[in-house]
C-alpha cells in the first residue's frame, strides 16, 4: 500500500495526462477539490472534454443554479459553466479525456 496526500497534486488533480499524478492517462482526470466559503471561478468552457462533478459536502452556485451534497452536474463539451463557494466544501471531479489545457475562459 502507498499513501498519499490531495495537498501533493496541483488543484486536487491526481489522475490524468500530467505530472505529478498518479496515473497518467489521456483517457480521464480525476479531482477532489475543497473549497472555502467565497472561493469561485469565472464562466469558462471545456471544447474537448465532459465533465461530472459531484457535491461532497457544501454549498455552491453553478450557473445559477443552488448544488448541496449529493447533487451531480455534467457538462457537456462547450457547455459554460461558471462558479461560486455559497459554504465550505468539497467536490469530486471526473474529465473524460484528459485534456489539461482545455479550459477557455468567457467574456
Amino acid at each position: 500500500m502507498k499513501r498519499h496526500r490531495v495537498s501533493d497534486f496541483k488543484r486536487g488533480w491526481f489522475i490524468g495526462d500530467f505530472s505529478p499524478s498518479l496515473l497518467r492517462t489521456k483517457d480521464f482526470e480525476v479531482a477532489v477539490k475543497f473549497y472555502k466559503k467565497g472561493d469561485h471561478e469565472a464562466a469558462h468552457v471545456h471544447r474537448v472534454a465532459q465533465e461530472y462533478t459531484i457535491v461532497g459536502s457544501g454549498h455552491f452556485r453553478m450557473n445559477n443554479q443552488e448544488l448541496k451534497a449529493g447533487d451531480i452536474i455534467e457538462l457537456a463539451p462547450g457547455d459554460v459553466a461558471d462558479f461560486e463557494c455559497l459554504e465550505d466544501g468539497q467536490t469530486f471531479v471526473v474529465k473524460v479525456p484528459s485534456a489539461p489545457d482545455d479550459k477557455e475562459f468567457v467574456k
